[in-house]
């Protein structure tokens, strides 16, 4: 099997890449650098971005980027998803330079989520400066975050990412939306080679934007407060209130970024030892807060 690292960056989508830029220096607080092909690179750590946002005709997620540690690991995997009978396409040169890395290959999971795996990432180390006044986002040898994307074809995508892209299962919630004797909607949370709960999470349920939601993590419970505040004064519209998740501990709030899906902006998620780790059933998504219902009010 494949041994993915971590989640190395996300491609998201826009028609307006001005309103990107905005959001992600005075609401995200992070860096924003031109991309090749007049592009918008969002930085939040010293690698050049964690979020590549490309200009296009609707707003929406792209691509999830998984990092291997070095060109053998990358051999191995193309070597691991052709013997899947995955279809493949590998990265042009001038995709490569887009993403930052020596190698890429790219194929969409049985869902039609696209995937990136790559290798050897290119570094100017230039420092980390927020212009909000953001310490610190968590990222590093644990990735830059996690990832949640619908997976109408549940069963066979978690398969593969299981069977084929080494990812282990973290938590299971079974989500019944129209209450116990409804039907119940699997979401499976699954970790890859760092201590993250959770790197990648599949939701049996389509998503129009491609993506259910991001998570980007800051070293401060002020620091989310912060955020908050920013996004009330930019009227971001608001996707969940702040509260604590049962399975990652996590602090945190959700809201909509400029490609219509949900940024969860959080402090305090959990590291696993999975040597000791349990696999279990949550049946409540938080332990405090999370109301989801404010996204859904006019």
């Amino acid at each position: 099997m494949i041994d993915i690292r971590g989640l190395a960056y996300v491609v998201a989508e826009t028609t307006d890449l001005a309103k990107w830029r905005v959001y992600a220096e005075e609401v995200l607080g992070a860096m924003t650098l031109t991309a090749p092909g007049d592009g918008l690179y969002v930085k939040v750590d010293d690698r050049q971005f964690r979020i590549a946002v490309v200009a296009g005709q609707r707003n929406g997620y792209v691509a999830s980027g998984w990092e291997v540690i070095d060109g053998d690991a990358f051999a191995a995997a193309v070597q691991a998803l052709e013997a899947a009978g995955v279809a493949l396409e590998k990265g042009d040169a001038a995709l490569c330079k887009h993403r930052r890395v020596q190698q890429l290959v790219a194929f969409d999971d049985p869902s039609g989520n696209r995937h990136e795996v790559v290798w050897g990432f290119q570094s100017d180390f230039l420092h980390f400066a927020s212009p909000a006044g953001v310490s610190r986002f968590i990222t590093g040898d644990i990735g830059m975050g996690h990832t949640v994307l619908p997976a109408p074809n549940f069963q066979a995508t978690v398969d593969f990412f299981r069977n084929v892209m080494g990812f282990g299962l973290s938590d299971i919630y079974n989500f019944k939306p129209a209450g116990d004797d409804g039907p119940t909607i699997p979401i499976h949370f699954l970790h890859c080679s760092n201590a993250r709960h959770h790197s990648l999470a599949f939701a049996a349920f389509p998503a129009e934007s491609k993506c259910v939601h991001i998570m980007l993590e800051v070293d401060s419970m002020p620091e989310v407060g912060r955020a908050l505040d920013r996004r009330a004064a930019h009227d971001v519209p608001l996707s969940a209130t702040l509260g604590q998740h049962t399975n990652d501990k996590m602090i945190s709030f959700y809201m909509k970024c400029p490609s219509n899906f949900d940024i969860e902006y959080g402090y305090g998620g959990a590291m696993v030892d999975w040597k000791e780790h349990i696999v279990h059933e949550f049946t409540r998504v938080s332990l405090w807060g999370h109301d989801f219902s404010v996204g859904r009010q006019a």
